[in-house]
């Protein structure tokens, strides 16, 4: 067994799919399948099953990933530690983000991370399960660090460290019977149709348990993946939303009502594993993300 045999098996078991982890690893997918059959044939037993749809982990397969992934990492700590003293950083950090996410701006600091140093490979992704899927994705070593919205306390296996916590208002239409309300509660959002996002969104997270807990009932006609566009479908008057103000914010044709009775605030945080150690370009991105954060916020003075 040799660490392309872990890596190989790695990939497809967090691919799911022989095609995909090919392409991940710039290899035709015959020589991954040729890998993986080695390496069941080595262990004497077979670690997935593959059938046309997509590739699971039987229980041998499922046993090996978790140290699999051990032993990948504990190389990339070796060479990390040969790069730091040679003076340049390499490898690949895998980054999760969310969409519409303008309080970082996630393109100057990718920018100014690849100058800072070219040998490292950024890889950024989106998850179709929003914060909760980025929150696996980092769990399960599929991610390095993730953008993620992370509300209450993060689940076992991760570390959050928190970035920005923004206030949550009700976003109305101009003209809307609630736009010119100088106060308003829960209770009179009864009836309105709201847009918001599916179960496992930040925003979604947070709106549904302030709700719950007011015993307040609402209807979603719409579900939609990206901040930005719900403020769109806002704006031409199929429901509203709860968003934080940097998403309506310099967006004309909207106004962000505040809701007496509640406290609604949405965090953005950088998502870690607590397990796993983080390579050295991993860390040198998050410092760079968290210096930038740090500069935009205003001082103290005490």
């Amino acid at each position: 067994m040799d660490l392309r045999h872990l890596e190989y098996f790695v990939a497809v078991a967090e691919e799911r799919n022989f095609t995909r982890a090919a392409a991940r690893l710039h290899v035709v997918q015959s020589g991954v399948s040729a890998v993986i059959k080695s390496l069941e044939r080595e262990l004497g037993a077979e670690l997935l099953e593959r059938n046309s749809k997509r590739v699971t982990l039987t229980n041998a397969g499922e046993v090996l990933l978790p140290r699999a992934r051990a032993a990948l990492d504990a190389v990339q700590e070796a060479r990390d530690a040969v790069d730091e003293v040679r003076g340049g950083l390499r490898g690949t950090v895998r980054v999760g983000t969310l969409t519409s996410i303008t309080l970082v701006n996630i393109p100057a600091v990718i920018g100014e991370y690849h100058r800072l140093h070219p040998g490292v490979v950024l890889r950024l992704t989106v998850s179709p399960n929003g914060s909760i899927g980025l929150v696996e994705a980092v769990r399960d070593g599929m991610l390095d660090v993730a953008f993620a919205s992370v509300p209450g306390r993060p689940p076992a296996g991760v570390r959050v460290r928190e970035l920005f916590r923004e206030r949550m208002g009700l976003a109305v239409p101009l003209g809307h019977r609630l736009a010119e309300a100088d106060d308003i509660g829960l209770a009179d959002l009864e009836g309105e149709l709201f847009i918001d996002f599916p179960p496992g969104y930040g925003n979604r997270i947070v709106v549904d348990q302030a709700l719950a807990a007011a015993g307040v009932h609402r209807h979603v006609a719409i579900e939609v993946t990206d901040v930005g566009e719900a403020a769109d479908f806002v704006r031409e008057g199929l429901g509203l939303t709860l968003l934080p103000e940097f998403i309506v914010r310099n967006r004309s044709g909207l106004v962000l009502k505040p809701v007496r009775d509640v406290n609604l605030e949405w965090p953005l945080g950088l998502v870690t594993s607590s397990v796993r150690p983080l390579s050295a370009a991993a860390r040198s991105l998050l410092a760079l993300i968290e210096g930038k954060v740090q500069s935009q916020k205003p001082e103290t003075v005490s």
